[in-house]
């Protein structure tokens, strides 16, 4: 709230009386007091326990390889393991670890449900990348990706007042859980693939990286904790670019035009209490090729919070371009 700004009644922090223009004692309304934060979205339930194997676990899939990964690892704990691919964004390497690979498109719910029932799945592993600002901003994303009835009352009924991504994945975890598919943990599968503490290349932050780290975790904490992205880039202790609904590609070229090829500091990670059965943040190969055509030569990334893609691969990328990869602990330290 700005110091122009009057508190509205009934805020915990409000005077209960203000000044109006004509003098008189009244409850203190400007013109952009209606402007109140939005609250950050409630804590979701802890993810069911996978059932014991074999038991048949599916895996909805968007774009990239980490559908693939999840997959493999469901098989190798013994489990029978179908596919569920949205808008056919599964890669190939998906038909690879399951027994059957469905085609969904985005905006039916109902097809989703009923085609993991008839497959025997109760439980499901959501992943992959699917671009929300190119289906939730196109103006025309009804009549491209038309919706069934379940997905209409879910998109009027849950989603009308709040569309950021922790309303629109628990909207979607709740209509599948409505239907008899519960959600898992997404990281479950792929444990070893998550960040590590510390410096993960054989590069590690510079003294003046570190120096970037520690000042802006605590920024990229507060937008995490408002819901508005997962990344923040930053030169020379000013943030140059924050993540929102475009998505961290397309930020990090956006970080690498403002900076002019000047050195920055990407930092990524997830909010408290993250809903991890969906949307659990990703850095792969591509980002490290991002970064690098972009100016940066060193990526923050949440210890224990964020999939590396590939892991070994991406890390052996980074050694190669000389980007460094360090995992942060709570308290915004670089090991």
């Amino acid at each position: 709230m700005t110091r122009t700004e009057a508190r509205t009644p009934g805020h915990p922090h409000a005077p209960e009386t203000g000044v109006t223009a004509a003098g008189t004692s009244e409850p203190a309304l400007t013109a952009r007091s209606s402007r109140t934060r939005q609250p950050a979205a409630p804590n979701p339930p802890a993810p069911p326990a996978p059932p014991a194997p074999p038991a048949t676990l599916g895996v909805i899939a968007g774009e990239g390889r980490l559908p693939a990964m999840v997959a493999r690892g469901m098989h190798r704990a013994g489990h029978r393991v179908v596919g569920l691919s949205i808008n056919g964004l599964g890669d190939e390497a998906l038909q690879r670890h399951c027994e059957d690979v469905r085609r969904v498109p985005l905006l039916r719910l109902g097809a989703w449900v009923r085609a993991l029932r008839r497959m025997g799945v109760t439980h499901a592993v959501m992943v992959g990348r699917v671009d929300k600002a190119q289906h939730m901003h196109d103006p025309l994303r009804m009549l491209r990706n038309m919706p069934d009835v379940r997905t209409a009352l879910v998109w009027y009924r849950r989603l009308r007042h709040d569309r950021r991504s922790p309303a629109l994945l628990a909207a979607l975890a709740d209509t599948l859980a409505d239907g008899g598919v519960q959600l898992l943990d997404s990281t479950h599968f792929i444990e070893d693939h998550m960040a590590d503490h510390g410096a993960m290349t054989r590069r590690a932050p510079t003294p003046e990286e570190r120096s970037e780290i520690e000042f802006a975790w605590p920024v990229l904490r507060d937008v995490l904790d408002l819901d508005i992205g997962q990344s923040v880039a930053v030169r020379e202790r000013d943030v140059v670019a924050v993540e929102a609904a475009e998505g961290t590609d397309r930020m990090i070229e956006r970080a690498g035009a403002l900076c002019k090829g000047r050195r920055w500091v990407l930092l990524k990670g997830a909010r408290r209490n993250h809903d991890r059965r969906a949307d659990v943040p990703t850095i792969g190969q591509e980002t490290i090729r991002n970064l690098h055509a972009a100016g940066s030569r060193c990526v923050a990334i949440a210890t224990g919070d964020v999939i590396i893609v590939d892991k070994p691969d991406t890390i052996a990328l980074a050694d190669e371009l000389g980007v460094a990869i360090v995992g942060v602990g709570a308290d915004g330290k670089a090991g």
